[in-house]
């Protein structure tokens, strides 16, 4: 997952999805302590994207006005504007 992608969740989001790869971080080492050597790739992306994750948590611990700034980018992203469509007679 793209770290601006991640920048885009809300907090609450980013805990459940951490939460979730905890679970299949687990699940994967285990396969491959178990001799399933299916799975290796899969297991360094899920620690790389953790990684970000905890990252981007860290940043807004330490400047809540950033994390302030990407909840609004988000919820602009989330809604696009509108535009106004001229009639045929208009034209």
């Amino acid at each position: 997952m793209k770290a601006q992608k991640i920048r885009d969740l809300d907090g609450t989001e980013i805990q459940r999805q951490l939460s979730e790869m905890g679970e299949q971080l687990f699940r994967i080492r285990f396969q491959l302590n178990m001799g399933q050597a299916e799975g290796i790739k899969k297991y360094r992306t899920l620690r790389k994207d953790r990684a970000r994750m905890l990252s981007i948590l860290r940043e807004r611990e330490i400047d809540p006005a950033k994390a302030q700034a990407a909840a609004e980018a988000a919820k602009a992203k989330a809604a696009p504007a509108k535009r106004s469509r001229k009639s045929k007679k208009e034209e």
